[in-house]
């Protein structure tokens, strides 16, 4: 039922004569007999007289298109017949008393459909909420002109094939449609409009508030704690999608249904509803934008691409809801959110940067393993190229960055600047090739070079294996990794040198050559010396990536195992006689290098190793 006093808040009657012919122009008037008018005149007193709320209890307390709908439709119609009747009075006599009379009779008729206009918007909320109007197929199909009240019976046999609730909301809507076209045709779009923009607006904005999206200004938000601001960032993400696919689609097509009779009506109206709702929703990016470049920090920085994501990705239903003249604010709001989104993401990306170049640890890494400042650079960075398109898109037409601030030693002679690569794999080979610089300070933080060689192998594995498991191999590319790869291997022989050499280096050149007595003594005496110092200054060394690892052993073994054995087997009398000389068999010096590398074998298994050089073999020899 109306509010008491609905009719004096949005009904203004026109009581003035003189203005009937602004109403109903005489230009497109389709002159009539005097017969013809004063029938219209007599059915119009009958029918709409009936729907009198002034006159009759009746007509007060009973809903017209609830009451009987085929009676509805010959209200409609007979309303239709009176407009142009009076167009037909005025082209003959502007002061006719036939016209006055219509016109009575026009102000009831006017009120009647206002109140029903009204019923309808207020008790079909639940029926006609976004969500079941957005389920329609799609707005084109609702902008056809019907403008009569014809097409009940084809929604009352559609609605036998889908389901109830959308068969309601599909009578609410054409019975909007038929009011509001009635009422625009004669001259009401004022009131008509007037309620409808009441009613829908409180739905938009209660709306907006039920997904958890408020008004606050940029001060405001600057004042929050990151844990709150959080929350209310996370309630954002979850609301604008429906706010945009559900909320104001919906409104767009009932909208666009209901004032299908008038473009400008339909813009104005759906201009005025929607426009507070949405900018303060499209608005609270920027205002997080703000706040996110004065406190960069890594975990904002992702918030900030969710953010930017949410709405770059929603851009074409953006665009095409807001598509009216008047709207435009509303698109502008999100171009500024997303232009202040991609200046603090680049700004904390030059952040992360800096934090890397400052990074001021001290402590070389236990055996040369991987560097803690590795494992969250490089967690940061795969996380990063999750949001590749969107990053493409903020770092496109960014200058690259500046390669004076690394030594020229650092970059790749082959890069060309005919092949430029894009914005984006640029920035991310940058980020990566900070942290090597970096890296290559923190490795000279270790004592043995051959363990500064192995942490460098054993940070850029690690960062391979990043690049390799996540999305920033697509941004690399193989040629990235395969240089990188090359890299490594250099690294590992670097450290085979300088951690193996002197044991591969004293055994004879050519192991299987006969050579004098205490000579072979001498030699048995070197390797024992070489071989035990090198395994205890490598015994805490560690390879974590199991690859790598098993690499860097076998290339070892096959170089110190392999001559030991050679020169083991040609001194093969002397090794028999002379125990406590030939410490190590060919096998138990395989057996130690096996041992190496997980970082489990300390001090203590090096001294049990020299221990072996006064007494006998640390593990029992084999003849052959």
């Amino acid at each position: 039922m109306p509010r008491k006093g609905m009719s004096s808040l949005f009904f203004s009657p026109k009581a003035s004569a003189s203005s009937l012919s602004q109403n109903y122009p005489s230009t497109s008037a389709r002159i009539l007999s005097d017969a013809s008018m004063d029938r219209v005149l007599t059915i119009s007193e009958s029918v709409i007289g009936k729907w009198n709320s002034d006159a009759s209890a009746y007509a007060k307390v009973t809903s017209l298109f609830y009451e009987n709908r085929r009676e509805a439709r010959d209200f409609i119609r007979c309303v239709n017949e009176l407009q142009r009747c009076m167009h037909s009075l005025v082209a003959q006599d502007a002061n006719s008393e036939k016209l006055v009379r219509g016109h009575c009779l026009m102000e009831v008729a006017m009120k009647r459909l206002q109140k029903e206009f009204y019923q309808i918007l207020s008790m079909n909320r639940a029926h006609l909420d976004p969500e079941s109007v957005s389920a329609r197929s799609s707005r084109a199909s609702t902008r056809s002109s019907t403008s009569d009240y014809e097409e009940e019976d084809d929604i009352r046999i559609a609605g036998e094939s889908i389901s109830e609730v959308e068969d309601v909301s599909n009578v609410a809507m054409a019975d909007l449609r038929a009011i509001a076209e009635c009422m625009i045709s004669s001259g009401y779009a004022k009131e008509c409009v007037k309620i409808y923009k009441i009613i829908r607006k409180s739905i938009v904005d209660e709306g907006i508030y039920k997904l958890g999206v408020e008004k606050m200004s940029s001060s405001h938000i600057q004042k929050m704690d990151w844990n709150s601001l959080e929350l209310r960032i996370n309630n954002w993400l979850s609301g604008v999608k429906i706010a945009v696919k559900t909320l104001f689609n919906g409104e767009r097509i009932l909208c666009d249904h209901v004032f299908a009779a008038s473009d400008s009506i339909r813009e104005s109206c759906f201009a005025e509803i929607t426009r507070e709702g949405a900018q303060i929703l499209f608005g609270f990016p920027e205002h997080v934008a703000k706040i996110g470049k004065k406190k960069a920090s890594p975990e904002k920085l992702f918030r900030l691409l969710d953010m930017y994501t949410a709405i770059s990705g929603q851009w074409p239903d953006i665009e095409s809801i807001f598509s009216f003249e008047s709207t435009s604010a509303v698109l502008s709001q999100a171009i500024a959110s997303l232009i202040r989104l991609g200046e603090s993401v680049r700004a904390m990306l030059t952040e992360f940067e800096a934090t890397i170049h400052k990074d001021s640890s001290k402590s070389p890494v236990s055996g040369g393993g991987v560097h803690p400042l590795t494992v969250r650079v490089m967690d940061y960075v795969t996380l990063l190229a999750d949001y590749s398109n969107v990053l493409a898109d903020i770092l496109a037409g960014q200058p690259p960055p500046s390669k004076s601030s690394l030594p020229e030693s650092y970059f790749d002679t082959s890069d060309s600047d005919d092949f430029p690569e894009p914005a984006i794999s640029l920035r991310f080979a940058w980020l990566i090739l900070v942290l090597l610089c970096k890296l290559d300070g923190k490795a000279k933080q270790h004592k043995e070079v051959s363990l500064s060689y192995l942490f460098l192998a054993n940070n850029l594995q690690h960062i391979i294996n990043k690049v390799r498991t996540s999305n920033v191999k697509y941004l690399l590319g193989d040629e990235w990794l395969a240089s990188h790869e090359a890299k490594v291997k250099q690294f590992a022989a670097n450290y085979e040198r300088l951690g193996w050499g002197g044991v591969i280096g004293s055994l004879p050149e050519d192991p299987t050559a006969a050579m004098p007595v205490e000579e072979a003594k001498e030699c048995f005496r070197r390797f024992n010396a070489s071989f035990e110092q090198a395994h205890r200054k490598q015994s805490v060394c560690v390879v974590q990536d199991s690859k790598l690892r098993d690499e860097i052993k076998v290339s070892i073994a096959r170089k110190v195992v392999g001559g030991y054995r050679e020169f083991y087997d040609a001194n093969r009398a002397l090794w028999r006689g002379e125990r406590d000389l030939v410490r190590y068999a060919p096998e138990d010096v395989g057996n130690y290098l096996s041992d190496l590398f997980f970082g489990s074998v300390g001090s203590g298994s090096s001294s049990s190793l020299s221990s072996t050089s006064s007494t006998s073999h640390s593990r029992p020899l084999r003849s052959r």
